[in-house]
This record gives C-alpha cells, sequence and structure tokens, in this order.
C-alpha cells in the first residue's frame, strides 16, 4: 500500500463533515458498528436468496421466471447501477462539492474498487458458477482467518485467545450452516476453490484498506470513487455495445436495478458505516452472519429445512460475533496511518 501525504489527510465536503468523519474514529461506538455490519450482512442475506430463486427458475416479486445472467453482467450492473443513483443522491443533496477531493486521494479509493469492490463480487460469482454454493461460501468466509493474520503479523493487533477462538468459531460455525460437514463426496472443483480464495482476498481488502481511508475521508465520498473506479474498470473490460447487443429483457434490467440495491447500495453503506466503529478483525468476523441470514430466510420463506447442524453453527457464529467484542486496545491514529503507509 501507498502513503497518504500529511496535506491530503482532511478531505471531507465541509468542516462539519470533516470533524464528524473525525470524531466517528476517535470517538467509536462499537454497539453502533455491530448493528451495522449485521444490517449489511442481512442485506447480503436477503439479496443471496433473492439471486437463487431468480437463477432457480422462481418467480420473484410477481415477474416471470428470468433467463440467467452472466457472472459478469451481474457484477457489472450491481457497481454501475448503484454508483449512478449513489452519485445523483450526492450531487442531489450536496452538490458538487459532493466529489471534492484530491486527485491522489480520488484514485485511491478508485483502487479500492478496482482491486477490492470489483474482483470481490466477480470471483464470488464466478465460483458459484464454478462450484457448489457451499465451498464458495466456506472458502470466502476463511476471510477472517487472513484479515487477523494480516493485522497480527503488521503489529496493528494482538493475538488473544478470544479473537482466535472467535474467528475459528465462525469459520466452523458457516461449514456447519451450509452443510457442508457431513455431506458424503463432496465435489471441489479448483477453478471454483481458487476464485473463492481471492474473492476472499478481495474482500479483506476492501475491509482493512477500506477502514484506512475512513481515517481520513468522507465516508460516502469513499463509497462513491470505489464504486466509480470498479465501474469503469467494468466498462473497460465490456464496454456498454456489447451490453446493448446482449438485448437484455426490460424484466432483467428491473432486476438487476434492484439486485444493485439490495446486494450493493444498501448493504456496502452499511458496511463502511460499521468500519468506522470496528477494526477489522470485529468488523470481518460479525460479516459472518451473512450466510445466518441467508439459510434462515431459505428456511423461513423458501421452505428449506434447517437441521441439527446448521443450528449448532448458527449457534457458534452467534457465539463468534459476541466473543470478538471482548474489550481490545483500539487502533490509535498512528496504527490507523501505519496500515496504509505499509
Amino acid at each position: 500500500m501507498v502513503s497518504i501525504p500529511n496535506g491530503s489527510r482532511r478531505c471531507s465536503l465541509t468542516n462539519d463533515a470533516n470533524n464528524s468523519q473525525s470524531a466517528g474514529l476517535q470517538s467509536p461506538h462499537p454497539w453502533r458498528g455491530y448493528f451495522y455490519i449485521a444490517a449489511a450482512a442481512l442485506c447480503w442475506g436477503v439479496s443471496a436468496n433473492s439471486g437463487k430463486a431468480v437463477f432457480s427458475g422462481h418467480s420473484l416479486w410477481g415477474l416471470p421466471p428470468l433467463q440467467p445472467l452472466d457472472v459478469q453482467i451481474l457484477s457489472q450492473s450491481r457497481v454501475t447501477i448503484a454508483f449512478l443513483v449513489l452519485a445523483s443522491l450526492l450531487l442531489l443533496v450536496r452538490g458538487k462539492k459532493a466529489f471534492a477531493i484530491g486527485r491522489a486521494d480520488a484514485l485511491r479509493c478508485m483502487g479500492l474498487g478496482v482491486l477490492g469492490v470489483a474482483p470481490a463480487n466477480y470471483f464470488y460469482y464466478y465460483a458459484i458458477s464454478a462450484t457448489s454454493v457451499s465451498i464458495a461460501i466456506i472458502v470466502q468466509y476463511t476471510a477472517p482467518v487472513w484479515v487477523l493474520l494480516y493485522m497480527v503479523s503488521r503489529g496493528y493487533e494482538r493475538v488473544t485467545l478470544a479473537r482466535v477462538f472467535a474467528v475459528a468459531a465462525a469459520v466452523l460455525g458457516i461449514a456447519l450452516v451450509i452443510g457442508i460437514v457431513g455431506q458424503q463426496g463432496v465435489h471441489l472443483v479448483w477453478m471454483g476453490v481458487v476464485a473463492s480464495l481471492l474473492a476472499a482476498f478481495s474482500f479483506c481488502f476492501y475491509t482493512v484498506y477500506g477502514r484506512t481511508l475512513l481515517g481520513s475521508h468522507d465516508r460516502w465520498q469513499v463509497i462513491a470513487y470505489a464504486l466509480l473506479g470498479a465501474s469503469l474498470f467494468w466498462i473497460v473490460v465490456n464496454p456498454p455495445w456489447k451490453i446493448a447487443a446482449a438485448h437484455y429483457s426490460s424484466q432483467q434490467w428491473i432486476f438487476m436495478a434492484a439486485f444493485a440495491f439490495s446486494s450493493m447500495l444498501i448493504p456496502f453503506s452499511f458496511y463502511y458505516a460499521g468500519l468506522r466503529h470496528l477494526d477489522p478483525t470485529r468488523t470481518i468476523v460479525t460479516s459472518c452472519l451473512e450466510p445466518v441470514f441467508t439459510i434462515l430466510i431459505a428456511a423461513t420463506f423458501l421452505g428449506e429445512r434447517l437441521g441439527l447442524w446448521q443450528v449448532i453453527g448458527i449457534v457458534l457464529v452467534l457465539a463468534a460475533t459476541v466473543v470478538v467484542q471482548a474489550p481490545q486496545a483500539a487502533l490509535t491514529s498512528d496504527k490507523v496511518e501505519q496500515i496504509v503507509e505499509h
């Protein structure tokens, strides 16, 4: 990672926004952070079931069953539509000052989208298409392990029994929740496993690096420029004329727009709100609630059976989110800056 010049440490829209953002990191409210991350996980759980219903040929929102969407267009439409909506709202509420940020800082935020948001989305959906949903989720949600190892190796967090237990319990709990434990003949497709790992590393990156950007920037600026970077990346990979040539139906566009809200704009906003109050390890362990919400919603609304092992897994994940709340030395502003500089 690159260092941020001291002169560009404050790039919020107004002095009030600066003071509010700075105070949010200096005086965090952990319980508020857990609520925000849990809300993001709930949104992701809802969107996962929406996507599952659509791609399995079920009717959703009273619409006829849709033709399957390509992984690439699903990833691209999520970030592009989310960016267009957020940018319009920011311009309406704040005017041109909404994007008043230094060029170098804008590029850093856009890099978050190119190296974090875009690949995390794409590789996750590719993994699902190449292997089972269970394998994709369990590999991606090894992310707490990688975040803890990185933070400890760089000296930003201390190794404690509570943190190790929380990470292990979260990963094991997810394995139980998605039903991978006890399955016979689990089929691993290595391309899918590799894609899941890349999704996990991308998830780690936009959690850790995003936390550092929030130390000196307004949350909405970070999100907007990250979505802009991801959108521009996808425009290069899949230009508009190729999208037009695909002749997607109006029902598919309606789904993609709704999916952009439920799976990207709303949960991403919650996630980065939570990052203002929690360190990366606590944040990413709490995000492990997503598979729990996914299974519970599927059992409630799609009639899927909830077995004993899944219940045990849910308890483990919940236990992990409670244990990880044990008091720890908070990241100081110096430590936050060191994450960026190294």
